[in-house]
Order: structure tokens, then sequence, then C-alpha cells
């Protein structure tokens, strides 16, 4: 973003390195306790990047579910005059509750999109995994694989979703994150063909929406085309990618709509869906 200076020109200014994310200022605060008009709260673990607060984790003993600590941040975000609203924890992308053996994160959200009910209605909830799918949950070794400074931004900034016709934020599920890497990778390494299996539901659309995303900004790569076996198919990808990020696809109505956008060097154009 920009300020203008009393000359008139503009000041440059960028509160997160989303480029290089390892040249970000990282921090920890330890038992922070924040006193508004109407609640006394104390935060276990605050993670800062460049003075910003973007993640808390709750700790709990080893006999505790995390559950627990899942529940007290719901209470502490539903507490009026709570510390998320009236001060610098508005920034908060991240909560992650570990009781030492089990480690879960979720992503912050306005309280539509952010409960913890009798019926266990909390979603989405993530324990990190390797590669190979394998569970990451106790505490050492997820903040070994997931806290390295470079892999929390690279996390916050390249895969975290906001879908912005929902106001709401999504993190990635390891395997999808996964994915993308290896889409990206191939590509950059020109190693050929390759294909992503996954089943209904596990969010092949998110998949491939964060790798065309990542590929549009790519300056090597003139055009992402997402080609799709029927038209039904083609409607449902459309309305997925424009919920993410609405306006991103346009449709193809016709060869002449398709042939334009192919030899069209706007950059909004450089990811097209069709048939």
């Amino acid at each position: 973003n920009t300020f203008e200076r009393e000359d008139g020109t503009p000041l440059h200014y960028q509160l997160v390195n989303l480029k290089d994310w390892c040249k970000n200022s990282f921090e920890v605060v330890n038992q922070l306790r924040i006193n508004t008009k109407s609640s006394f709260q104390r935060y276990d673990v605050i993670l800062l990047l460049n003075g910003l607060p973007l993640v808390q984790i709750e700790l709990k003993t080893l006999q505790v579910s995390p559950r627990k600590a899942m529940q007290q941040i719901v209470d502490y975000k539903n507490d009026p005059g709570n510390g998320y609203t009236n001060s610098l924890l508005c920034f908060m992308q991240l909560f992650i509750v570990s009781n030492r053996s089990n480690t879960w994160y979720f992503a912050n959200n306005a309280s539509e999109h952010f409960r913890f009910d009798a019926d266990e209605h909390f979603l989405p909830l993530y324990q990190w995994a390797a590669p190979d799918n394998k569970k990451i949950t106790h505490l050492d070794d997820f903040a070994e694989a997931f806290l390295a400074k470079c892999t929390l931004a690279e996390m916050i900034s390249r895969y975290t979703v906001l879908i912005q016709s929902e106001r709401k934020l999504m993190m990635m599920r390891p395997y999808q994150i996964y994915a993308v890497q290896a889409i990206v990778d191939c590509i950059q390494q020109n190693r050929g063909n390759g294909y992503i299996w996954h089943t209904t539901g596990s969010g092949k659309t998110l998949t491939s929406f964060k790798a065309s995303t990542l590929l549009k900004d790519n300056p090597d790569i003139e055009k992402c085309l997402f080609v799709v076996d029927r038209k039904d198919l083609d409607r449902q990808t459309r309305q997925e990618f424009n919920r993410f990020q609405p306006g991103c696809v346009e449709e193809n109505t016709n060869t002449e709509t398709l042939v334009q956008r192919l030899l069209s060097d706007d950059y909004t154009d450089k990811v097209i869906v069709t048939t």
C-alpha cells in the first residue's frame, strides 16, 4: 500500500513480505495479558511477524484434551470487549492448540464461520502431516516442521486462502499444499506431465485454484489453461474459482471469445477455464 507524503510523492509500505518470507522479523510473546473494559484474558504464546500478532498458541497439560483449548479460544472471541476486536489481536490469522502429544491448527474467522459446540461442529480443523501423509502431532515435531520461521510465514502468506465473497479464511490441508508444490515444481523444472488423484470432496478445485494463482504470478508462464470435459463441470469450476476470488475467471461463451483470451496479454486473461 502507499501513503502520500506532504510533497505529493508516494511512500510505499508493506506489512509482511509475501515474496521472500524469511526476510520478515519474527518475535515470540509469552503469557501476554490484555485487559479491556469487560475482559481480562491471558494468552499462552503469540507469534508476531513484523510486530503483528498473527499466530496464537494455547497449551494444555498432557491429561487435558486440546478441545478445552479450542473452547477457550472460542469463549475468548465471544467475550464482549475481547482483545480480538479491541486490540492488535484483530490481525490474528491462525490458532494452534496442543497438549504436547496432540496438536491441531485452524484459521481465525468471523463468528459465523467459527464455532464449537456439543455436537462438535468445529470446522475446519487440521493436523499437520508429512508428504507421505503421516500425521505430525507431537508439539516438538510440529514446531520443527510447521513453526520454522520461513515455513510459518509461507503458510500464512501463500497457503491461507481468503474466500472473498464469504469473508472467510481457509487453511489448506497438508496434502493440498504438497500437491500445489508438486505442480509448481514440475512446471519450473520442465519435467513433463503428471497427475494428482483425489477423492470427492477433498478440495481438488481449491488445489487447482491455488496452483493457478501461483503460476499466474510467474512471468515465465504465458497462460494457465484449466480444461474440463463437460459444460456443467466448466460452470462449477468457474463458480468455485470466482468464489475464492471474484471475477478471476470469465465464461468463454464461444470459440471466438476463447481465441481472444488466448491471444490476450492482459493479466486477467492469464488463467482460462474451458471445455
